[in-house]
């Protein structure tokens, strides 16, 4: 747990020791990145890697069920997924902030439903996904610790197409984090609780 919280200081002061122009926002950091929207920051990218992390984290979930501390893992990522993308999506149209690609200043908020930069879902939900497995096998794995590079990557990349502040995906990766610990911490996965009991067997045992 503490070389997680040392890995999201260390992402939390790369974002704010860079370049600063007209900064501004709720920390006081905010401002554009250069338009970047190729190599490694396309879109494009950025969008497999969400989807990834959606399909890994069900397909293992339901492949596995819950009974081995992987499968149970996967479902832990699976509730923390589900609420974290819940939580931002409200936090979204309570703070209707305008994306960087609309506007040039970071203090432009409770403006149109469309307005929907704060906090960055991406970012939560990819925090959200492998939280759970660095609180349950980062003390055993430490390699496992590198999983955080993925929300790490989400963020710049982001930033640099303009879809997001920096604030809005500091707040993301600790909405997402926060959510990941709790589901982690847990006694059962939740909404494992509320399915059938044939989910928690897993198509891999099922079939066997």
């Amino acid at each position: 747990m503490r070389r997680l919280c040392l890995a999201l200081c260390l992402f939390a002061t790369v974002l704010v020791t860079s370049p600063v122009r007209a900064a501004g926002g709720p920390f006081g950091i905010d401002h554009r990145l250069h338009y970047d929207n190729s190599g490694i920051w396309k879109r494009n990218n950025q969008l497999a890697l969400m989807y990834g992390s959606i399909l890994t984290v069900g397909v293992g979930a339901l492949a596995l069920g819950d009974n081995d501390k992987l499968g149970d893992t996967f479902w832990r990522s699976v509730d923390s997924m589900v609420i974290t993308g819940v939580a931002a999506t409200g936090m979204k149209y309570t703070f209707r902030r305008e994306r960087p690609s609309h506007t040039a200043s970071p203090d432009q908020w409770f403006k149109s439903s469309s307005a929907q930069s704060f906090p960055s879902g991406e970012v939560a939900a990819i925090s959200a996904a492998v939280t759970p497995f660095i609180v349950n096998y980062g003390d055993e794995h430490p390699a496992v610790y590198a999983l955080a590079l993925l929300p790490a990557y989400d963020a710049v990349a982001r930033m640099k197409v303009r879809g997001h502040w920096q604030s809005d995906v500091l707040v993301g990766a600790a909405l997402g984090t926060g959510i990941g610990i709790w589901s982690a911490k847990r006694k059962s996965p939740l909404i494992l609780s509320w399915l059938p009991g044939g989910f928690q067997v897993g198509f891999i045992h099922r079939f066997r």
